[in-house]
């Protein structure tokens, strides 16, 4: 009776080992299933930045007014007769370059 369970726990063992560890086994799907999880991230990205893309080319397309603001934000160009103003960042005052106001007179 012996030798029958040791037989029998051997073929369960050996009928256990393509499942976990064989070429289709459950190892393998899991490693499979993370591998599509991550190229289903990359493919969401690829397909929101082709929606941009694509909603750009219809306005470019379609009307000057995209035209004209790729023209002016990269291009940096303006209409004929506009005047362009460019601020910088003010750096305060040398201390000699200020100079006291004149005391204004007291009303007592």
């Amino acid at each position: 009776m012996r030798i029958i369970t040791v037989i029998l726990i051997a073929l369960i063992l050996l009928l256990q080992y393509p499942l976990w560890l064989g070429k289709g086994g459950w190892m393998k799907v899991r490693e499979f299933g993370q591998q599509l999880e991550i190229e289903k991230q990359a493919n969401q990205k690829i397909q929101e930045r082709n929606a941009l893309m694509d909603a750009e080319v219809r306005d470019l397309k379609q009307g000057t007014e995209a035209i004209e603001e790729h023209a002016r934000s990269k291009m940096g160009m303006i209409k004929q007769g506009e005047v362009f103003f460019q601020f910088t960042e003010n750096q305060p005052a040398p201390a000699s370059a200020v100079v006291a106001a004149p005391a204004l007179p007291s009303r007592d």
